[in-house]
């Protein structure tokens, strides 16, 4: 999928004998990170409250491609990249200096071994586990991102090599759930999955089983709510030009999950014309002492001329 966007967005930007590329910057470790306002046309969305939307640039060299988001303890956003580089930072309207840096690999490391897609975290330990798409591997760190061990466990050999573990939970009980972006068939719509008993890193007994969406979208990324329900967010290309996208969020939950059975979510948010939009790929969830959640959703710019790096604050109550 990533290759197909780039290829679309490469199209829309040709011109005869010539291709718009911007010229490559001169290493820039500044920590610095601009937080652009952006207006918002509807300040409801079904059961959802838009809290706000923002534009982030940078001239820092680390900055774009945030395929994975996590909301943090300390009120912090921490945001990974495909090209295994990392962002944290205040939420807008909060004060604090961002942190840029390296997860994985160098400049000179092939993207597909540092291509993070999906990253979860344990609350009481501070371990965090990146799923990598280009190697199907799963990565544990410890609560201060030092790498403790890799898997490529055997259940995720036949994910894509370009559309490998995308989506990918840790639950509150100690299973891990991962899916694929890629469906089992071209233009299909289900999509593999794995529920491991326990650490996939530490050998976790994995069951099979399918993820099915529709309309052409695939799962980008997910995360457990404090009911136990899973909230998944999914994103389609809408080919143009210049090409853009649709995303959604749905929720399901993981009781349903049976070996090698279907499992299936429900439609509870349309990120559409009502919203900026971008290729939404990150989502995470603050949970609030009222009950509600606050939901965080970060765009992945492709490092692309025609892309944004965009974030989403919504607020949204279970059950209402």
């Amino acid at each position: 999928m990533r290759r197909l966007i780039a290829i679309l967005l490469l199209a829309a930007l040709a011109a005869p004998g010539t291709w718009l590329r911007t010229a490559p910057a001169p290493a820039d470790f500044r920590p610095l990170l601009e937080i652009k306002p952006l207006p918002v046309v509807q300040r409801a969305i079904g059961g959802f409250a838009v809290l706000g939307a923002w534009e982030l640039a940078s001239a820092n060299t680390h900055f774009g491609s945030y395929s994975a988001l996590l909301a943090m303890p300390d009120g912090t956003l921490f945001a990974a990249s495909d090209r295994g580089r990392f962002l944290r930072f205040t939420p807008p309207g909060e004060r604090g200096a961002p942190r840029f840096g390296w997860l994985a690999g160098d400049a000179d490391t092939l993207k597909e071994q540092i291509d993070i897609e999906a990253m979860t975290r344990d609350p009481a330990s501070g371990r965090v586990w990146f799923a990598y798409e280009g190697t199907n591997a799963i990565e544990r760190r410890d609560s201060k991102l030092r790498s403790e061990e890799t898997a490529r466990p055997q259940s995720m050999a036949g994910f894509g090599a370009n559309s490998g573990p995308e989506a990918f939970a840790r639950l509150a009980d100690g299973r891990f759930v991962v899916l694929s972006e890629g469906p089992r068939k071209w233009l299909g719509s289900h999509h593999p999955g794995v529920l491991f008993s326990g650490d996939p890193v530490a050998g976790g007994k994995a069951t099979t089983f399918t993820f099915v969406s529709d309309g052409g979208y695939k799962p980008v990324d997910m995360v457990q709510i404090p009911d136990g329900r899973i909230l998944i967010l999914l994103r389609r290309l809408e080919l143009g030009i210049p090409p853009g996208f649709s995303g959604k969020v749905l929720i399901a939950d993981p009781a349903d999950i049976a070996n090698g059975g279907e499992w299936r979510g429900e439609q509870i948010l349309a990120l559409d014309e009502r919203l900026p939009s971008d290729n939404y790929e990150g989502l995470a969830v603050d949970p609030q002492p009222d009950g509600s959640l606050v939901l965080w959703l970060i765009a992945d710019d492709n490092n692309a001329v025609l892309q944004r790096t965009l974030l989403l604050k919504l607020r949204w109550v279970p059950g209402q």
